[in-house]
C-alpha cells in the first residue's frame, strides 16, 4: 500500500488568506486546506461563473467555511490594480497571500492586454503588481508570501535582450523565463522586506510534476486538446511512478505558507530526489535562483514595466 502523503496545517481561524489560481487544479486544493484549517479565503478568478462554482463546492466540502471571490484577469494591469484597490479599500490585514495562478505553453507567441508575452505577463509582472498594490494590507497582517514556481525553473535565464521574445519566441524557455522571474521576486521581496521592516516574509515553492489543468486543452490559449505530455503525467500519476497527484501537489506550497518553522527566502518542493514527487520538503535553490544580483535586476525591470514602485 502506497505511504499517505500528508502535513499538519495549524490552526488559522484568525487569519485571512488570498490566493490566485484556486478556481481548479492545485490552487482549489491550496484554499480547502486553508478553510478547513479555519482560515478565510478570498479567491480572485478571470472566469466570474467558474469561480462562483468553486465556491460552492469549498462551502459543500467544508462546513462554515468562510470563502468568497473577486475579478481578477492576469493578463491585464488594470484589472489588478482594480483588485489591489478593492481589497486596500475593504481594509482588512492579509496573513497569507499564495500567488499560485500561471498559464503554460501557449501554442504560439500571445501577449496580455498590455502587450507582454503572456507567460512572463500573467506568471510574474501581474503577481509582481498584485503584491506591490496589497502591500499595505500584507504589512498591517505580517504576511506570509508564497510564491509557486515551476520545475521548469531548474534550468533557464533571463532573455534580458528580448524579454517579451518578440524576435525568436521559444515557448518553452519563455515559460521557464516567466518562472525563474517568480523565484527571484520571491527572494528580492523577502530581503528587502528585512532591510525595510515591512514585517512580510516571502518564500517560493513548486508542486513538482501532477496532473494539472495547465497542458489540458485550453482554447482561450489555442489549445484545442490536452497535450500528449498530460496525457503521460496523468498515467504516471495514476501508477504512482514519477508524477504526484493535485493532492500531494498542494502541499510544497502550504507547507511554505503555513508551516510554523517555514521562513523568508525558502524554497520547498516535492522531496523526492527527482523533484518531481513526494511529501514537501525544504529544497535547495536551483542555480537560476541563486544569483540575487539578478534578483535585483528582476525586482528594477519589473517596476519599469508595470508602472509601480514599492516604497523605498
Amino acid at each position: 500500500m502506497a505511504r499517505t502523503i500528508d502535513i499538519t496545517i495549524p490552526d488559522l481561524s484568525d487569519k485571512l488568506a488570498v490566493v490566485t489560481g484556486a478556481s481548479d487544479g492545485i490552487g482549489l486544493v491550496i484554499a480547502r486546506r486553508l478553510l478547513a484549517a479555519g482560515a478565510e479565503v478570498i479567491m480572485p478568478v478571470r472566469n466570474a461563473a467558474k469561480g462562483e462554482n468553486a465556491a460552492g463546492h469549498l462551502r459543500d466540502l467544508v462546513p462554515g467555511a468562510r470563502v468568497s471571490t473577486r475579478p481578477l484577469d492576469l493578463a491585464s494591469l488594470a484589472s489588478v490594480t482594480a483588485l489591489a484597490d478593492r481589497l486596500v479599500g475593504e481594509g482588512r490585514p492579509i496573513h497569507i497571500l499564495i500567488n499560485n495562478a500561471g498559464v503554460m505553453t501557449p501554442p504560439s507567441h500571445q501577449v496580455t492586454q498590455d502587450g507582454f508575452e503572456l507567460q512572463w505577463g500573467t506568471n510574474h509582472l501581474s503577481h509582481f503588481a498584485l503584491t506591490q498594490g496589497l502591500l499595505p494590507l500584507l504589512r498591517q497582517g505580517r504576511a506570509r508570501v508564497t510564491h509557486q514556481t515551476s520545475i521548469a525553473a531548474r534550468s533557464g535565464k533571463i532573455n534580458w535582450d528580448d524579454l517579451n521574445w518578440d524576435r525568436d519566441y521559444h515557448v518553452m524557455n519563455a515559460y521557464r523565463q516567466s518562472k525563474i522571474a517568480v523565484g527571484l521576486f520571491a527572494r528580492e521581496l523577502d530581503a528587502r522586506s528585512t532591510a525595510a521592516g515591512w514585517g512580510i516574509t516571502s518564500n517560493l515553492s513548486h508542486p513538482g510534476i501532477s496532473p494539472t489543468n495547465l497542458l489540458s486543452a485550453q482554447p482561450g490559449l489555442g489549445r484545442q486538446k490536452e497535450t500528449g505530455g498530460r496525457r503521460m503525467i496523468g498515467l504516471l500519476s495514476r501508477m504512482g511512478v514519477l508524477a504526484g497527484t493535485v493532492e500531494t501537489a498542494a502541499l510544497p506550497a502550504l507547507l511554505a505558507a503555513t508551516g510554523p518553522d517555514a521562513r523568508g527566502g525558502e524554497f520547498y518542493g516535492p522531496g523526492a530526489r527527482s523533484h518531481l514527487r513526494g511529501a514537501p520538503a525544504l529544497r535547495e535553490l536551483w542555480a537560476p535562483l541563486r544569483d540575487m544580483d539578478e534578483a535585483r535586476r528582476v525586482w528594477d525591470v519589473s517596476e519599469e514595466l508595470v508602472g509601480v514602485r514599492f516604497p523605498v
